[in-house]
């Protein structure tokens, strides 16, 4: 990868201060084809808006994907056609609070906090509405903080609100090694569920130490086969047909989709579109969802890290200038919990 000299600068202003921050001004599978090291302007903020020094940011598959510009649904819903409107990727931020609009009241310049930025947080500083942060909890370094907020609401909404996942119940996460689905497996367990975790033989350990009471290899056993049924059947990112899902729930069990692979035009909504369009007709309730990034969800997952009940399960730490080898670690499959960027 390399670094862009003062000319090729992102968004110069002369009157403004520059940082560095990775950039991106189309779209590319190939990380060190697409990204950059180079200098942007030091984000201007609004009244609600918060301006965060950059300590951690969070590496996901959605990062990925909007790297990459897939599913090319996502390019129509506006984030942009033919290269992304942000030049600036990565969502998740743990950080130090800069400075506050005229409108904040809640948050205040030194104050540690943690949650997303829709402007860009592969970067040393980045813009954020108020409502999108959050204390940062007291236990965690920054690189586990970061790790937080995108990965860990979507399993939290995915089990609490979509599932609604009650003690005693018995819950299969599909995908229980990645970011969401290692949050995934200790929340259900705060719930007070029983919890199966699938993955790879080499991710085994990682899925028993977050907390699964089970461990299923999906290389070697069919959990579709209908011997195990489960109430909850949470699939993060899988490409298994609702068809076959179906038969690893009970009677009246429910199904709840977390995103999707293998389709360059849709992304997860074909298989989405027809667990909505079947579900009136079984006694199986079928759903899936897109996660709201929200301060009361933050607050109540700060909770349960600060009452140990979750820890975030982090792979490994890159540099800022090794961005693009944390997108091509995270999309080979390689990833055993989280991925992080340090600044």
């Amino acid at each position: 990868m390399r670094t862009a000299t003062h000319d090729e600068a992102v968004g110069v202003d002369a009157d403004r201060v520059m940082m560095q921050a990775i950039v991106q001004d189309r779209y590319g599978a190939e990380p060190e084809s697409v990204l950059r090291l180079g200098r942007v302007a030091k984000p201007a903020i609004g009244a609600g808006e918060v301006l965060v020094r950059v300590h951690a940011a969070g590496v996901d598959r959605g990062t990925w994907k909007l790297m990459a510009g897939v599913p090319y649904l996502m390019r129509v819903a506006g984030f942009g056609l033919r290269g992304p409107k942000t030049p600036v990727p990565g969502w998740d931020v743990a950080g130090t609070v800069e400075a506050v609009g005229a409108d904040v009241t809640d948050l205040r310049p030194g104050q540690e906090v943690f949650g997303t930025c829709p402007a860009g947080t592969f970067a040393e500083y980045t813009r954020a509405p108020a409502s999108r942060l959050a204390p940062k909890p007291v236990n965690l370094r920054f690189e586990q903080a970061a790790a937080v907020p995108v990965s860990a609401t979507v399993a939290l909404q995915a089990l609490r609100d979509k599932a609604k996942v009650r003690p005693g119940q018995h819950v299969l996460i599909i995908g229980a090694s990645g970011g969401v689905g290692s949050f995934a497996v200790q929340i259900a367990k705060a719930l007070g569920a029983e919890v199966t975790g699938v993955c790879r033989a080499a991710k085994t350990d990682l899925v028993r130490a977050v907390g699964a009471d089970h461990v299923i290899d999906y290389t070697r056993e069919d959990f579709t086969d209908g011997r195990h049924q489960y109430d909850v059947v949470i699939d993060v990112g899988g490409d298994r047909p609702v068809r076959q899902l179906r038969r690893a729930l009970t009677p009246r069990g429910t199904l709840v989709i977390v995103g999707g692979e293998n389709e360059r035009l849709l992304g997860g909504m074909g298989r989405n579109l027809r667990a909505f369009l079947l579900s009136p007709w079984v006694s199986q309730r079928l759903t899936a969802f897109i996660a709201r990034q929200n301060r009361a969800d933050l607050m109540a997952l700060k909770d349960l890290i600060e009452s140990g009940a979750i820890t975030p399960a982090i792979d490994r730490a890159y540099p800022l200038g090794e961005a693009p080898a944390a997108l091509r670690y995270l999309a080979e499959g390689r990833a055993r919990g989280k991925v992080v960027i340090s600044i």
